[in-house]
């Protein structure tokens, strides 16, 4: 037992530095201009909350225009002035509506409110870091997504309005300045503000994977890491290097705009005019896009898994099922999602053989994701699960993530996607595997990391409330688009009262608005509860979920660098919960295996022969006193 003593010792951790003093901060560098990791993250994550408000009110005008496509609403002139001559919304302010929408919940909502809120949370915490490695650079990386998120929003103040181009802005709509009215000054502005939010990922993701990879404490190696920290690590990897290739494409879309050359144009005949466009291809742009594309949809995702991973394995009481095969399926996802993006351009007359090695390669990537889904099952089968908000809220996810998941595998076999391409079908799809799942990831997040955040707790009440409403309404807006797709209805339509084939589904679309109206009053409950809760909720113990990571071990009281005196050091994996022969159901990473002889398995010291030999030595002993009683 000596000499598991002595390998608890070693790796001790003496931190010498002086950070938990605290400095006399003035408002503006506390609150404002902060470089504390603790309060970027709340600035993410208010902003964030802000963009999914704007966000949401864009797309219930959108469903009201779809809804009721021939009634006036002289309110919405009363509202957008301009936009919505004689109480109806114009066509192409409607189409401004959905590029917006779209923007902002992939872009500002599900990637920088995700990453940024939870990344700057968890991983200078689970790691044991004071801070970032650059904590400059992370106040940097927030205020230009901030300014980002202005310059996005300034577009309904100019002239011709917003960008309408539709979220992926191809080509030439987005090349002519004088196709439609949102390819003007709204477009501009919108690809000035995709070049801010890309430098604000960028700086952001360098952080995230040099604080992984440099600052973690003692003991903490990457096998010890939460599943949390290895989502966001590799989210961050894909960021830096699928990023990058958006801005190149958006280069070329501004010297297309403003400088006369063809990158993306070519015989263009605008109002009857042949324009002196030669040689350039818009499918040159669907690949860059996309190429950016895909792998943005697991940067979305990625954060929600690992969130999800966290809560569902604290609130089962149960270590995660098959932590390995968890991270290396994180890894297989990171590595395929740069191979799979011509899944988007099966209708581009792209060459059927290449069209059969994306078809492959699209296929292949749901392996680790059904691996995910699996372990995620298995984790709370015969768990002694606790049903609190942020554990509902992670099976949610699953449950999105399952439905939504299902019908990527229609979209992905290139045959059936000819047929289903830009129908409702796609809408469908990606709003549940994508919009709604990680939603409910970040949102699991949200209430399990609120003690955390704010030093309070949330009501557990409302909370199951925004939950039922939000889940139920969630499915009732998205699943009826499936069968609108199979019979054919296209996205982005403004009317479907023009086509007879297409009115049957009018009164699927009045359904749909008003449970898409029902879930954003739902929100406000959250918002109700987030606000209120950040002042007057009960005031949070220390590890109020009894929890075994780092970040738990932490004063509700935030301090500058986050210990008071010595980093803890780590010496176990994470997921020890319900351990036979422990005295409680967790055992927090910190807690010494020579403290806990009654509980430990040879596999516990698959590196340390010493530790082994100790716990043969301890369990011989304990063997031999039973034979002498």
């Amino acid at each position: 037992m000596s000499t598991l003593a002595v390998h608890d010792h070693e790796v001790a951790h003496h931190d010498e530095h002086g950070h938990e003093h605290h400095h006399d901060q003035s408002f503006l560098s506390k609150y404002v201009f902060s470089m504390d990791h603790k309060m970027i993250a709340k600035q993410f994550l208010i902003t964030g909350i802000t963009m999914a408000v704007i966000a949401m009110i864009l797309s219930i005008l959108f469903r009201i225009q779809l809804a009721y496509p021939e009634k006036t609403f002289p309110l919405l002139t009363t509202l957008l002035g301009r936009f919505a001559p004689n109480g109806r919304i114009s066509p192409d302010f409607y189409l401004a509506l959905v590029t917006i929408h779209g923007t902002i919940m992939v872009f500002f909502v599900l990637t920088a409110g995700l990453s940024g809120t939870f990344a700057n949370l968890l991983i200078p915490l689970q790691v044991g870091a004071r801070d970032m490695a650059s904590p400059f650079m992370n106040m940097l990386s927030y205020w230009l997504f901030f300014l980002a998120s202005v310059i996005m929003l300034s577009s309904f103040f100019v002239q011709k309005g917003p960008a309408s181009g539709g979220w992926t802005i191809y080509p030439p709509l987005s090349a002519l300045p004088k196709a439609m009215p949102g390819s003007g000054e709204g477009m501009t502005l919108w690809l000035i503000s995709m070049v801010l939010f890309v430098a604000s990922s960028l700086m952001g993701g360098i952080n995230y994977v040099s604080t992984v990879l440099n600052m973690r404490t003692k003991g903490m190696d990457l096998w010890k890491m939460p599943l949390t920290i290895w989502a966001l690590f590799l989210t961050a990897i894909l960021g830096i290097l699928a990023f990058p290739v958006l801005v190149a494409g958006v280069v070329l879309l501004i010297f297309d705009r403003s400088v006369g050359t063809s990158f993306y144009l070519s015989d263009i005949v605008l109002n009857g005019v042949q324009q002196p466009f030669e040689g350039g291809s818009p499918i040159l742009f669907q690949h860059l896009f996309w190429f950016l594309g895909h792998p943005e949809v697991y940067i979305v995702i990625m954060p929600a898994m690992g969130i999800s991973s966290e809560v569902m394995s604290v609130n089962s009481r149960k270590p995660i099922f098959g932590y390995h095969a968890m991270v290396y399926s994180l890894i297989g996802i990171t590595v395929l999602s740069f191979i799979v993006w011509g899944h988007h351009m099966f209708v581009t007359g792209m060459n059927p053989f290449l069209g059969g090695v994306f078809m492959i390669t699209t296929l292949i990537i749901a392996v680790p994701s059904a691996v995910k889904t699996f372990n995620w099952l298995a984790t709370l089968w015969r768990g002694n699960i606790r049903f609190t908000p942020a554990m509902l809220f992670a099976i949610g996810m699953v449950s999105f993530f399952i439905s939504g998941g299902l019908t990527g595998i229609f979209l992905g076999n290139a045959t059936l996607d000819i047929n289903l391409h830009d129908t409702y079908f796609v809408v469908a799809h990606f709003h549940l595997v994508m919009g709604s799942a990680a939603i409910f990831g970040m949102l699991a997040g949200v209430y399990h990391w609120f003690p955390k955040m704010f030093g309070r707790m949330m009501d557990e009440k409302l909370g199951y409330l925004h939950f039922w409403l939000t889940f139920i309404c969630a499915y009732l807006v998205f699943f009826p688009m499936h069968f609108m797709g199979l019979d054919g209805v296209p996205r982005r339509y403004y009317a479907f009262t023009e086509f007879a084939s297409m009115q049957k589904w009018l009164t699927i679309n009045t359904f749909v608005t008003w449970a898409a109206i029902i879930a954003a009053l739902s929100q406000f409950g959250f918002l109700y509860n987030f606000f209120v809760s950040m002042f007057k909720g009960e005031k949070a113990t220390q590890n109020p979920w009894e929890s075994n990571t780092l970040e738990w071990t932490t004063p509700v009281e935030h301090l500058h660098g986050n210990w008071p005196g010595e980093i803890p050091t780590v010496y176990r994996w994470p997921y020890d919960y319900s351990k036979p022969g422990a005295e409680q159901d967790y055992i927090p990473q910190t807690v010494p295996y020579s403290q806990t002889m009654s509980s430990n398995l040879p596999h516990d010291f698959e590196d340390n022969p010493a530790g082994l030999e100790a716990l043969n030595t301890y369990t011989s002993t304990l063997k031999a006193n039973e034979q002498v009683k």
